[in-house]
């Protein structure tokens, strides 16, 4: 690793530690269905690592044909939350993804500092994890509801691992793990080291071309820390 010493692990959540077997398009397009009648498929207009508010935008202003006002987007956003739980409890397809059980415990009785970088909202990130009871390796975060830009956001994240390690804590000494793009292009902007895992919509090939420092196959590979 190129800084000698790593502190802080930053996740993402969809694709990198779990994988919810689309119980967030579930959540989204019950919202959408009681609030307006309409089911919308969040999948016809976002993308793999956009921000839960940029996917609630976008899909709204395709849906609805216009932009949402502050209210609108409140009022869908708080809906949304409302399913979510019920939604990840329900899904036959949740599962943890390989290597996380393993990893997360041995990287915390290692004494790394674990915290999550996500596009989804606080809440949302919270309940995705519950089911597989991994909330409790992960005392901070960047999310989706500090910016909707994914530097941004990720920044926010080391800011908060800082606090925790009670001293100057430099970008350089964060690792994030992610697996699409955005994930590699947020931790180069916040000025971390980007690990790519191909376990979710995008392969090692394009992983390596996104840029990203080391690219994995999955989290049962030893991290390079």
């Amino acid at each position: 690793m190129r800084n000698g010493m790593v502190v802080a692990v930053l996740f993402d959540i969809d694709g990198t530690l779990i994988t919810t077997g689309g119980a967030g398009a579930v959540a989204w397009r019950l919202a959408f269905e009681e609030l307006y009648g309409i089911p919308a498929d969040i999948g016809r207009f976002s993308d793999a690592g956009m921000t839960d508010p940029d996917v609630a935008r976008r899909t709204f202003a395709n849906v609805i044909g216009h932009d949402p006002s502050p209210r609108e987007l409140a009022r869908l956003m708080a809906v949304r939350l409302e399913y979510l739980p019920a939604a990840v409890a329900e899904s036959s397809g949740y599962r943890v993804l390989a290597g996380v059980s393993d990893l997360l415990p041995r990287l915390a009785d290692t004494g790394y500092l674990l915290g999550l970088t996500t596009g989804g909202v606080e809440a949302a990130a919270r309940f995705k994890l519950a089911r597989g009871r991994l909330n409790r390796y992960f005392a901070f975060g960047g999310y989706g509801s500090d910016s909707v830009d994914r530097t941004e956001l990720t920044k926010r994240a080391i800011e908060r691992a800082a606090l925790l390690y009670g001293r100057s804590l430099g970008a350089a000494k964060c690792v994030v793990v992610g697996d699409t793009p955005l994930d590699v292009a947020a931790a180069q902007g916040a000025g971390a080291i980007s690990i790519a895992v191909a376990s979710g919509h995008f392969g090692v090939g394009e992983l390596h071309d996104a840029g990203a420092d080391y690219v994995l196959t999955s989290l049962e590979e030893e991290l390079p820390l």
